[in-house]
């Protein structure tokens, strides 16, 4: 990237614009987080798995956050921090984005974000596929009919083998279902809030019973949805940090997240304004939240 092209896209990029000549050659580059850093009080019947489930936290990183030990138990009325900053893979003008690897679910309505949750997705043998979808269907209570694949499975495992399970407290898809255009795939609630931010299911997404209730009411049929494959996430913020959010490859597609980070920082101009053994440091943890490894401009004197 010249000079004068690295000058033209900072300016841009402080100024909240784009270069639309340039859109499709760039790897994603983020300007917008979700969550932040706030004090828990932990409440009757709470475990760390279950509050990491709840706000996009590892449960070990939550113990390592709080000087606890990850088998400690946890008692009601005790504070915890937490910190879950997550970067946004992109902005949408409407409708619901989920990152797979990242485990979470980005909704936006006119531009802007509405709200993020954590998800829980397919298991590695048992993927949940990549692409573009349609809500099709908003249903409450929804009767569970088992697929043919998930009865063989119960069949395999020696459990009771299921054709269909009725609403109610043994139903997996909770109490709300968004059916997706790609067929057998839905966007649903769970009766093991604690399975969130795993990777578990069969394939669909699943939200926390507080989290599903308040996405049924703001989406209809027909709001588009987009399900993406980004283990590594760069953000540029508004005070000028450059931000990095480094993901397992869940699904193993060989991806080099070194590799990814230099394609990114290469393509937008950033690769002087990084801390590289911060970077590499992020990298090697693997955490899953995003975390400052430079700041924008900070080598700029080098490039005029």
């Amino acid at each position: 990237m010249t000079a004068l092209l690295r000058h033209l896209f900072l300016a841009c990029l402080l100024a909240g614009l784009s270069l639309p000549a340039l859109a499709d050659e760039l790897p994603p580059l983020s300007r917008q987080l979700a969550g932040g850093s706030f004090e828990y009080t932990v409440r009757p019947g709470d475990f760390l798995i279950a509050i990491g489930a709840r706000f996009g936290v590892p449960a070990e990183l939550l113990a390592k956050q709080n000087a606890i030990r990850y088998e400690a138990v946890i008692h009601p009325g005790q504070r915890l921090r937490i910190d879950n900053p997550h970067i946004v893979p992109e902005l949408l003008d409407d409708g619901v984005l989920i990152n797979i690897p990242q485990g979470m679910l980005f909704h936006f309505s006119q531009g802007k974000l509405v709200a993020a949750y954590p998800v829980g997705l397919g298991k590695p043998s048992w993927p949940t596929p990549r692409g573009e979808f349609e809500i099709v269907s908003r249903v409450k209570n929804k009767t569970w009919k088992v697929p043919i694949s998930i009865q063989e499975e119960m069949r395999l495992e020696g459990k009771a083998v299921l054709e269909e399970v009725p609403p109610g407290p043994d139903n997996p898809l909770g109490a709300h279902w968004l059916g997706l255009s790609m067929p057998g795939y839905g966007i649903h609630g769970t009766i093991a809030p604690s399975s969130v931010y795993h990777f578990r299911s069969h394939g669909c997404i699943r939200l926390h019973p507080d989290d599903i209730a308040e996405l049924f009411d703001q989406v209809k049929v027909g709001t588009a949805g987009r399900l993406v494959y980004l283990p590594v996430l760069l953000a540029v913020t508004a005070d000028r940090r450059i931000l990095l959010e480094v993901h397992r490859d869940i699904y193993g597609k060989g991806i080099d997240p070194a590799q990814a980070l230099r394609d990114i920082a290469e393509a937008n101009g950033l690769s002087g304004d990084i801390d590289w053994p911060s970077a590499s440091a992020v990298i090697a943890a693997q955490e899953g939240l995003a975390r400052e490894v430079g700041r924008l401009g900070r080598n700029l004197k080098g490039t005029q």
